[in-house]
């Protein structure tokens, strides 16, 4: 049986990964200046990266529940926080084009 302490860390992790998802898809949006180029290193570079953080967060710090399988955890984990890291960054932010920076000091 889960417990409550578990369901919550679980969702400590999916909520962590989801808002690296969402912060590294963003930097490679800004800073690649192709159409496909930064939605491809999002879906290549962004799991790797929240791999380890599922491992030092499951790991070190004992958060999450026992999800039965390894199949369970990657789609839990990883997969969802994926998906809906890079939605909100493509459709809930404005496009990088749009947003006007202020005038710079110098």
């Amino acid at each position: 049986m889960v417990s409550v302490v578990g369901i919550i860390g679980l969702l400590v992790i999916v909520l962590v990964n989801s808002a690296v998802t969402a912060l590294m898809t963003r930097f490679f949006r800004v800073r690649l200046h192709t159409r496909w180029g930064s939605l491809v290193y999002a879906i290549l570079l962004c799991p790797v990266v929240m791999v380890v953080i599922l491992l030092i967060l499951s790991g070190v710090f004992r958060l999450g529940a026992n999800l039965g399988s390894q199949t369970a955890v990657i789609l839990v984990t990883v997969i969802i926080p994926l998906a809906v890291g890079i939605t909100f960054d493509y459709f809930w932010m404005p496009a990088p084009d749009e947003v006007e920076l202020p005038a710079s000091m110098d």
